[in-house]
């Protein structure tokens, strides 16, 4: 009976004072593709009467980052601006193609514990993106507007996070993420606190080995640029002998891990980023009311990353791969709410402008605090 009471005070101890995290990567947006867990090692009871709950990180997962401070590059591309249009169809500017030498920004994102416990974790997050587009030529008065915007504006995204997880047993749990973005063309003023865009998803799954888990959900989300419910499927597997491994979140991110060791991965695969970016400063020489319209970018990113470990918990992430753009058309809210698309499916208004992008390199580095 002692041994037994030392047994559960010593767990006791050690549960309450292991921090919980979950990455986050995302832009602005969708934090829920981001499920990245550090939860409790196997604390080897013996006692059955105490309940066990399905520890929610697999053997072999890449850590979860806690703090990144990150830099991301895209090289020479064009924009192709179309017509911009009124909500009449009336045509005010007509299209232009303009060469941007370069995109570039910060990317910093941290989470904190909130609540550590065996039948529940709770984590808050945080998030800051921001994009400079470099012209070969800088917009005149008289050129696109939009080529105007990003050119003397550039875009940004800050936001929060929230991430739950509940086990319910040995083997099936619940999670649900949160996420609330302010994303547009602000620079020193603020955007008021309707231009937040609300992201969610919530998913049920079992962990049914300690090298697997798997989950399915639905999710509301902006990741390819304007707003949709899809269904999302929750899988990562790590191979017998921990060299090989998957880690996804389909359709929002798939990566094939290769552990070369435990402080050295490489990975291969995309991610799909994006978000709604309110147009919220004055576009001069147009009558436009501007706060209504709001540039709806989505892009696929095919990469390989190879996240290593500098010293200790201090790890450094190096990303590389083709930027593939899927929308950066821009929407009149008409009415004010959100337009839901459907993907297309749904009757709804036209868009203002119809844009297109040619398709750049691009690299990403990240320093990142790691969980143990």
């Amino acid at each position: 009976m002692l041994r037994n009471l030392l047994k559960l005070t010593t767990a006791t101890i050690v549960l309450t004072s292991t921090p919980i995290f979950a990455q986050t990567e995302t832009e602005s947006t969708d934090s829920y593709d981001d499920i990245d867990w550090s939860l409790y090692d196997d604390l080897g009871f013996e006692d059955e009467s105490v309940k066990r709950y399905a520890n929610a990180k697999i053997e072999g997962l890449s850590p979860a980052k806690l703090i990144s401070f990150g830099y991301d590059f895209q090289g020479p591309y064009t924009i192709k601006a179309g017509d911009m249009n009124l909500a009449d169809g009336t045509t005010i500017v007509g299209g232009e193609a303009l060469q941007v030498n370069s995109t570039a920004g910060i990317r910093a994102g941290f989470n904190l514990p909130v609540v550590s416990q065996t039948n529940l974790v709770w984590q808050m997050g945080a998030n800051y993106w921001n994009t400079s587009y470099n012209y070969a030529e800088a917009p005149s008065a008289s050129d696109n507007p939009l080529h105007q915007t990003l050119s003397e504006n550039g875009l940004r995204t800050s936001g929060v996070n929230t991430t739950i997880y509940k086990p319910l047993d040995e083997e099936q749990f619940i999670l649900f993420q949160g996420s609330a973005d302010m994303s547009g063309t602000y620079g020193s003023s603020m955007m008021p606190a309707q231009y937040f865009k609300y992201s969610a998803a919530v998913l049920w799954g079992k962990r049914p080995t300690e090298k697997k888990q798997w989950a399915v959900g639905v999710a509301r989300t902006y990741r390819v640029g304007e707003l949709n419910y899809i269904p999302v499927i929750l899988y990562n597997k790590t191979s017998a002998n921990n060299k090989w491994g998957t880690e996804a979140l389909f359709p929002a991110r798939v990566h094939v891990r290769r552990t070369i060791n435990p402080r050295n991965m490489v990975f291969l695969g995309y991610e799909l980023q994006g978000q709604s970016f309110r147009m919220y400063e004055n576009l001069p020489g147009f009558d436009i009311r501007d706060e209504d319209l709001e540039i709806r970018r989505g892009e696929i990113r095919v990469r390989a990353v190879y996240e290593f470990s500098l010293k200790n918990f201090i790890w450094m992430s190096v990303q590389a791969g083709y930027r593939i753009n899927y929308r950066y058309d821009v929407d009149r809210l008409v009415s004010g709410p959100d337009i839901y698309r459907a993907f297309g499916l749904l009757d709804s208004p036209d868009y203002a402008q119809l844009n297109a992008l040619t398709n750049p390199f691009y690299v990403n580095v990240s320093v990142n605090l790691v969980s143990p």
